[in-house]
Parts: structure tokens; C-alpha cells; sequence
């Protein structure tokens, strides 16, 4: 059965009709997940988390529409991985001004952008945008920040790690390959301290940086936290939705 809140399983009886509060766009990339996960993993994850909040936000009366997520994310760092497949900012700046059009054009003035995966930086490119859409109210969120990753996971990992593998276990376990095709996830450190200790950056070239493409020993992961992180992390979300629906952004400031 269709679900009103997701745009590509809608119809055109059911859609033209109906007027909606919020519009999320999950955007997520294509990109190696240790040996074991899926390709398209970020997608998945998104995909996931956008679903299951909105149907909760729509159970509670806020009328979001979940439009398709954009599977191509920024992997400039990963050139020579085998099919890592790269986005550039400007390109997804375009995408976005394009997808934006249409949504203003048709009077929904709420967008947020839901980011999963951490090479998409999305804050120049929304700060840009709101110049050129400045009734719309826009706004991203990553949902791997939304809960507390050490409250449900030992090691949870930057990339394929346990948190990443716990959930492609719960949400696609038929896409994990056996245990014993896990990588270790092992990170060698770059050898200059301020860029281990945050407030220095330079991007990261993956295949110096890892064997195995994985960032974070998946060893412990499981089913079962997996889902339990998942439920914690789409209850907040839709918190979240809930909100943002309900909320006159012309007053959002007290």
C-alpha cells in the first residue's frame, strides 16, 4: 500500500488534493562500506530514517512529503576507489536550486535537507540559496548527530563501522556478507596531532588512510542495537518534523 508521505510510491488522485507542510529531501552517496556493507549504504540509511520518521510525523497530523533520495554525495577523497561514485558541491548546489524551484513555485515554504553521509557539507551551499529563496525556510540535519552514537554502540566508527554495520543489519541484512568477509576497519592517523585533534582540517585520500575502505571495527555489531538506535533516532526526527510543521517560521524567533 502506498504511503501519502512518500512522494514516489504517491499518486497524482492522492497528490493534487492534498497540501503539504514540509518537504525532506534525504541525499545520500554512493561509496565503498568496508568489504561487507552495500555500495549504496548512505542511501539506505537516509532512505530509512526519512520513511519511518515522516510516517510518524504523519500519524501525529504534520503533512510531510518524503521526496526521493539523491544517491551521489561528495567523494573527492576517494578517486581511485573502485566506482566511488563523486558529486561535486557546485553540481549538487545546482540540483538543489533546481529541486527548490519547484517547491516554492507550488507554495511549500519548509524544506529541510536530510544529510547521510559526512563528505556532503551542505552549509555554504544553504546559506547561498536562501538568497536566492528568501521566503522559504530551509534547513539541514544529519541524523547520525541525533542521538548520542556511545549511549547504544561500543566503538560505533566513522564509516562502516559498528554503528553503520548494526543498522544495514536491521534494515537490509539480506545486502551484509557473512562475518568472517568483515574488515577490521583499521585508520592510520595522520601523522601531523592537529588534525587529529579536530580544529585543523585537510581532507582525507581513503585508500592511504584504510585497507578495507571501513573507518571503525564493526566487530561488535548487531541486529538488535541496531534498531534500537534506528526507533530512538526516527522518534527524534519526527519530533523534529512535528515541529517544524507546526511552527510559524515568521514567529520562530521568541
Amino acid at each position: 500500500m502506498a504511503r501519502p508521505y512518500i512522494l514516489s510510491e504517491n499518486n497524482w488522485k492522492n497528490i493534487k488534493d492534498t497540501r503539504f507542510e514540509m518537504a525532506v529531501l534525504p541525499w545520500g552517496a554512493t561509496e565503498a562500506h568496508n568489504y561487507h556493507l552495500p555500495y549504496g549504504t548512505d542511501n539506505i540509511e537516509g532512505t530509512a530514517f526519512a520513511a519511518e520518521a515522516a510516517r510518524i510525523a504523519w500519524d501525529n497530523g504534520a503533512k510531510v512529503i518524503v521526496l526521493p533520495t539523491v544517491p551521489f554525495g561528495v567523494n573527492t577523497g576517494q578517486t581511485d576507489i573502485y566506482l566511488d561514485m563523486n558529486m561535486r558541491p557546485s553540481t549538487q548546489q545546482a540540483v538543489l536550486k533546481d529541486i527548490l524551484t519547484v517547491l516554492n513555485r507550488q507554495r511549500i515554504k519548509k524544506f529541510m535537507l536530510l544529510n547521510s553521509h559526512g563528505g556532503n557539507n551542505w552549509k555554504s551551499i544553504i546559506r547561498e540559496l536562501g538568497l536566492d529563496f528568501p521566503e522559504m525556510f530551509l534547513c539541514v540535519t544529519e541524523w547520525y548527530h541525533a542521538k548520542e552514537k556511545n549511549d547504544y554502540f561500543d566503538e560505533p566508527g566513522d564509516h562502516a563501522g559498528e554503528l553503520e554495520t548494526s543498522l544495514i543489519l536491521h534494515l537490509r541484512p539480506d545486502l551484509v556478507l557473512s562475518k568472517e568477509e568483515w574488515g577490521e576497519g583499521k585508520e592510520k592517523k595522520n601523522k601531523i596531532s592537529a588534525f587529529n585533534e579536530g580544529w585543523t582540517w585537510t581532507e582525507r585520500p581513503w585508500s592511504k588512510i584504510t585497507e578495507d575502505t571501513g573507518v571503525g571495527n564493526p566487530e561488535a555489531a548487531t541486529a538488535e542495537k541496531g534498531k534500537r538506535y534506528f526507533d530512538q533516532v526516527s522518534r527524534r526526527l519526527a519530533d523534529l518534523f512535528i515541529e517544524l510543521c507546526r511552527t510559524d517560521i515568521d514567529s520562530l524567533y521568541k
